[in-house]
């Protein structure tokens, strides 16, 4: 998506104004247009399983699950190994809050948020668009996605400007939020824990999509997220969820594995889902009965 992102900051150089509309146009515009580009591609597609094919190839694509876990490993790695000033720094690469005073249970605590969260934006909810609405919905939704890491974030320049990026990240997030809360809850070592985070934490989440996953996550794994936190001198005091102790490293190797088994399940669903997707060809056994 490197190229889609030069074209996003070429395309708001031009269009940005401190205004919502302006962001509503660029949103539009981009999303609009990967949407167009992706139907465009799928009907180029010679039949059903050179579109299956372009789909499965599109959904590598856009898929960030590996790259997620690798980089929480490497924090777990440099942590395990007394290394906390690189693991602040390598933990960058996955949050976008000040990371330089941070003490290991922060480091921790930061990390696991992000896989959580990002299970579901990265992994669980391109593969339900993709099963619901092929290449148009993997490419548009990753378009959006990508334009709410540019632009949908909390600033002086973005505050109306990115609003409409937001909003729509937050609306294509819903239905893949809770499959992935409802997967961590399934598939965790503590199934009433989650339930219970979820249904009495997560609405105090600032983000209606991360509070049902992190919630989820903090509840089957028994410990506590949420707390204070800095973003580039804007200090946030996120809600508690969960009711454990502050996670520690282990924690954190045991929130890899669930995340990995709630990406797996969800290659499951999306298959499931694909296969009832609206205009894809009857059973030959169904053919011809009226």
């Amino acid at each position: 998506m490197a190229g889609f992102g030069h074209l996003a900051s070429a395309l708001e150089r031009r269009l940005w104004r401190d205004a919502r509309s302006a962001g509503v146009v660029h949103v539009g515009v981009l999303v609009g247009g990967a949407v167009v580009l992706g139907v465009a591609a799928q009907r180029a597609l010679p039949g059903p399983l050179p579109r299956t094919f372009g789909t499965a190839v599109a959904t590598w694509a856009v898929l960030g699950g590996t790259s997620l876990d690798r980089e929480a490993a490497e924090v777990s790695r440099l942590l395990a190994a007394g290394h906390l000033p690189q693991a602040r720094v390598q933990l960058t690469h996955l949050v976008g809050r000040d990371t330089r005073e941070l003490d290991e249970s922060e480091v921790v605590r930061a990390t696991l948020e992000s896989l959580a969260e990002n299970t579901s934006d990265a992994v669980v909810a391109p593969l339900v668009w993709g099963a619901v609405a092929g290449l148009p919905g993997l490419l548009g939704y990753r378009a959006a996605n990508t334009l709410d890491a540019m632009v949908g974030h909390r600033s002086a320049r973005y505050e109306r400007f990115g609003w409409a990026a937001a909003r729509l990240d937050d609306l294509l997030n819903l239905p893949g939020s809770r499959l992935a809360a409802a997967l961590a809850t399934v598939l965790g070592p503590d199934r009433r824990g989650a339930l219970r985070a979820w249904r009495r934490d997560a609405a105090a989440h600032p983000s209606p999509n991360a509070g049902p996953v992190e919630a989820a996550f903090a509840g089957s794994l028994g410990v506590r997220l949420g707390g204070t936190n800095d973003y580039a001198g804007r200090i946030e005091h996120r809600a508690v969820l969960g009711s454990g102790p502050a996670p520690d490293r282990a924690d954190l190797e045991r929130a890899r594995v669930l995340a990995r088994r709630v990406g797996a399940a969800a290659v499951v669903v999306a298959a499931l889902l694909s296969r009832r997707r609206p205009g894809r060809p009857a059973p030959a056994s169904l053919r011809g009965r009226r």
